[in-house]
């Protein structure tokens, strides 16, 4: 273990707790809407990939506190301790939210020396962190038509949120992050190859979510655009 594994361990608990604490005090303070306040530390939860990539230098201590957050975030929502993200009326979104991430870390992140596919695992976590919060935000302001599959319903203005925010930030990601400080044993994608998955990635992210039962957004946005940006890219570069 590392001084870098060590901080990542110590701030990878800080920080969500911090955030939750300051969330749930900023918003009782201004009368947020909880579901507005949800969505704030989902972003900033999601956000956090980035600070691990930058400070583990093992991905196996790495995965640890994401992991140790699927049974706080359980807690957290059976018991209501923030009111800022569960409610009686709350899903155990947070839950496979966390799920999802430590699936895709374990399965995606190398930092051995062996090829590093992080990259596709963070745009499909950036994915959901922005695209599902955006599509959640635009749609109670300014979601006026409405569809409903499964018994959820949702607007075709959030989804248009959640299309064009994902489409930033997977192709963000896809284009920056390899081959930098953060993945140095990632193999850059060609410009052709960032558009392609990112159009992959993308739509598949807004039709997971679009499907999707109340809450398990959290679970399938990221497992299956993960899913198809890994195998796709696995044929662009063959």
């Amino acid at each position: 273990m590392t001084q870098g594994d060590i901080n990542g361990l110590i701030l990878s608990y800080v920080y969500p707790l911090a955030l939750l604490l300051i969330v749930e005090f900023i918003g009782k303070k201004f009368k947020w809407h909880q579901e507005f306040t949800r969505k704030i530390i989902h972003m900033g939860a999601g956000l956090w990939i980035w600070g691990i990539l930058y400070f583990f230098d093992n991905w196996q201590y790495g995965i640890i506190p994401i992991a140790t957050f699927i049974i706080l975030n359980f807690l957290f929502y059976k018991y209501q301790i923030f009111k800022a993200m569960d409610t009686a009326e709350s899903t155990p979104g947070t839950v496979y939210f966390a799920v999802s991430s430590t699936i895709l870390i374990a399965w995606l992140w190398r930092t051995d020396g062996s090829v590093d596919h992080i990259p596709i695992a963070a745009a499909a976590i950036m994915a959901m962190t922005i695209g599902d919060a955006l599509a959640n935000i635009v749609g109670r302001k300014w979601g006026k038509h409405k569809y409903t599959i499964w018994g959820t319903t949702r607007s075709f203005e959030g989804s248009a949120a959640m299309a064009v925010s994902s489409f930033i930030v997977i192709g963000l990601t896809l284009f920056l992050l390899p081959g930098t400080a953060l993945s140095t044993h990632s193999i850059p994608f060609s410009q052709s190859t960032v558009a392609v998955l990112t159009l992959a990635g993308g739509i598949t992210a807004v039709a997971a979510e679009s499907v999707s039962p109340k809450g398990t957004d959290n679970l399938f946005v990221p497992l299956l655009s993960a899913v198809v940006m890994y195998f796709l890219a696995g044929a662009l570069t063959v």
